[in-house]
């Protein structure tokens, strides 16, 4: 599958840069983390999450980096495999199509999917379509709405402090549900 998506004529632009795709998706995965795209550190590292972020989203998840990065747990991927770029006010949106084009096929080789974790507005529009809220913030607050099959997120950048101190409810009872889901997929 990655030879195909790096044969892509659509991702010839991120072969001309060297960009691999960035994304985890073992046969026996339990959880499938769909995020955004990967930022520029991770693309140029070539380690999914391997930012401020990520190391929040272990905590978030109640599990070890070792874990997340475990692809017999973990499936990491986002809407689109490569880094978009930088835009006016922060990276760019995933390209649309992408994830259309590439995540079925990816998430049929993984039958053992329990929990699909949606981060952020991207994903959770993408996967939830009509079901979503008005917004991500309403997405987020009715959490239960989509279990268990998806657990939507907010995106855990350092930068989203002011949404959580608005919205203490995140910490208070999505954390909790979602370490809960989390531990029984990977037990």
């Amino acid at each position: 599958m990655r030879s195909a998506i790096i044969s892509d004529p659509e991702n010839a632009w991120a072969n001309e840069l060297g960009y691999l795709p960035l994304y985890a998706a073992g046969p026996k995965a339990r959880i499938a983390v769909i995020g955004q795209a990967p930022g520029r550190r991770a693309q140029e590292s070539g380690i999914a999450w391997n930012d401020a972020s990520g190391t929040i989203l272990f905590q978030w998840l109640g599990v070890t980096e070792a874990q997340f990065r475990d692809p017999e747990l973990f499936a990491l991927l986002p809407m689109d495999f490569y880094f978009p770029g930088k835009g006016t006010s922060g990276d760019l949106p995933p390209r649309k199509g992408f994830a259309d084009r590439w995540h079925s096929l990816l998430l049929d080789l993984m039958p053992d999917i329990r929990l699909t974790i949606l981060i952020g507005a991207y994903a959770q529009r993408h996967y939830l379509g009509g079901r979503a809220k008005r917004n991500l913030t309403e997405t987020v607050y009715s959490f239960r709405d989509y279990l268990p099959t998806f657990m939507p997120l907010v995106h855990p950048s350092p930068l989203n402090f002011r949404w959580q101190a608005r919205n203490p409810w995140f910490v208070a009872d999505v954390i909790p549900e979602l370490r809960e889901r989390v531990a029984a997929a990977v037990s």
